[in-house]
């Protein structure tokens, strides 16, 4: 078919075509889930995967990833155009990074970028990102001090030359990890996923006649902003403030303020006052509090608006420099997921004051991480041992007018992990995962609720847990008089309790509790519909004594077995 230019495209083509990237990209995104060996990527979805123009814009992101990779992912394509200018890119090539500030916040992400060629000629890029397992650095994940006590550290290369894999790089990647057929193998799909994005899009381009994306990629960057701008400007005007305590490190909690200011330009906040930068390793690159700042906004305003570089332009952040939510380097950044995803209830709590009929109440936020290594039989095995993870999750906070979600990963879209493949790959069984009755906050719409997990180890030995928790000191806030979630707990059967960010090695015989938090309910629980009240009690949610003593549900209108 002979090459059409873009300019001539009518609007429906366009927007065909808009589709039909989004599409592209999701098979990318389901090709690197489909082929990854790190269990996070294929079970839970931690990833990221987009097309970008020449320029290095992004044009459509998958709907399968989480936020924190995609919002950051967005920026990447820019820093590998500024390492490799275009017009030294050939077909072929390959780049690879994992630089916390120019990706996805920490070293254990590896983001990939293919040039994509289209009849001989650069049209775009493929990216994406996904979780790599081990990456090594310090096996205690709470120990790090630097960024560089927390594994290899890859500045932006070139991975593939032409088509030639550099083999000595491979080699690198290889000898820094405690597992280098999964390390290695991760790379293999996340290049592999990019390649299969860039033959669908050179397909759609050929299909459609197309000889570049120009006219395109601007419809598409033109369309979405404002759009953006349009909802934004039909929000009350003015600058909202709000903040958060975060249960911190050893050393004291950790307070994060933010200032919210809606204009006819777009949303900006300003974090300004947040807690300085830890010596713990909870520090946030600014890429990674833009990510979940504009996640925030795109729930509660941006709504269906697809996700690119024009959705995304009207929405910024900015911290001061050395600030917990600006962290500069070496600063240790591993575990910046336990407060950068805690940044959308402060966002929230900030729009609560402009728009309180959409926001929810405060949520879980951070993961529930089963992170957990060993045991070894033998000193001669002490780099054998296992090392696995999953996602739990705790409860969403209630909106104005449902119930929050149970045991989900909200905001950071990951999901669950089956317990079953959790053990399949260690020596450790799930005694228990259920949800947490009472555990969401009471309302007229109740929180989602929490789950209590119970693990231990077949073999008589001793194993280590990695922890890495929020909502333990400072549970999820209810809204409009309703009630706070439940505190998170972390501990020992035999009743020992640890902090929430604390590694610690469980006895043999012992077993591991884990009570993640709840959602906080949304207004008051006394005017709850007496309906809901009798599901949730019929449904173990709730407690008979909640039902009495905090909903006044009669014993004669409790539901009977």
């Amino acid at each position: 078919m002979r090459s059409t230019p873009t300019q001539g495209l009518s609007l429906i083509d366009r927007q065909v075509m808009w589709n039909r990237l989004l599409a592209v990209v999701e098979e990318q995104a389901q090709v690197c889930q489909r082929t990854a060996f790190s269990t996070i990527v294929r079970e839970s979805g931690d990833l990221a995967a987009g097309v970008f123009d020449a320029q290095g814009r992004m044009l459509a992101q998958a709907v399968t990833g989480t936020p924190g990779h995609i919002n950051s992912m967005a920026l990447a394509v820019g820093h590998v155009i500024d390492a490799y200018p275009v017009e030294t890119m050939q077909e072929g090539d390959v780049y690879i990074h994992n630089d916390p500030w120019m990706g996805t916040g920490h070293l254990n992400d590896i983001s990939i970028t293919t040039p994509c060629f289209h009849d001989g000629q650069l049209v775009g890029f493929l990216a994406c990102n996904s979780h790599i397992m081990d990456i090594g650095g310090v096996v205690d994940r709470s120990a790090s001090r630097d960024v560089f006590m927390e594994g290899l550290y890859l500045p932006i290369l070139k991975l593939v030359d032409a088509g030639r894999v550099d083999e000595s790089l491979i080699a690198v990647i290889r000898a820094n990890t405690r597992q280098p057929v999964e390390t290695v193998g991760d790379v293999y799909s996340l290049m592999n996923c990019n390649a299969i994005g860039c033959a669908r899009l050179t397909e759609m381009m050929t299909e459609f006649g197309l000889s570049d994306l120009q006219a395109l990629a601007d419809h598409i960057i033109d369309t979405s902003r404002a759009a953006v701008l349009e909802k934004i400007r039909a929000l009350p005007r003015g600058t909202f403030s709000g903040e958060l305590t975060l249960d911190g490190t050893q050393e004291g909690p950790i307070t994060l303020k933010a200032a919210l200011t809606i204009s006819d330009s777009g949303i900006h906040v300003d974090y300004t006052g947040s807690a300085p930068m830890t010596k713990y390793n909870f520090n946030v690159p600014l890429c990674y509090t833009l990510a979940y700042t504009s996640y925030a906004l795109g729930v509660a305003i941006v709504g269906d608006i697809p996700n690119n570089a024009g959705s995304l332009e009207p929405r910024t952040v900015s911290a001061p420099e050395g600030c917990i939510l600006n962290a500069l380097k070496p600063a240790p950044v591993v575990s910046r997921s336990q407060v950068g995803l805690m940044l959308p209830d402060l966002v929230f709590n900030c729009l609560r004051k402009a728009l309180p009929e959409r926001i929810p109440a405060e949520s879980t936020c951070a993961l529930y991480h089963v992170n957990v290594m060993g045991p070894r039989s033998s000193p001669a095995q002490i780099w054998n041992r296992f090392r696995v993870q999953t996602i739990t999750t705790g409860g969403m906070g209630a909106l104005p007018y449902r119930d929050g979600m149970s045991a989900t990963g909200f905001p950071s879209g990951v999901r669950g992990g089956p317990v079953e493949i959790f053990e399949s790959m260690s020596t450790l069984v799930v005694w228990k995962k259920e949800l947490r009755p009472d555990s969401g906050g009471a309302g007229t719409f109740r929180g989602g609720l929490g789950q209590l997990i119970e693990i231990g180890n077949t073999l008589p030995e001793p194993f280590q847990y990695f922890a890495g928790y929020e909502r333990i000191d400072y549970p999820a806030r209810g809204a409009a008089l309703g009630g706070d979630g439940a505190a998170g707990a972390v501990g020992l059967a035999s009743g020992r309790r640890f902090h929430s960010k604390q590694s610690f090695e469980v006895p043999p015989g012992e077993r591991v509790i884990l009570h993640c938090p709840g959602g906080g309910g949304q207004g008051d629980p006394a005017l709850r519909d007496r309906a809901a009240v009798q599901r949730d009690l019929a449904c173990g949610y709730i407690s008979a004594e909640a039902a009495q003593e905090i909903y006044h549900l009669p014993p004669e209108e409790a539901p009977h077995a």
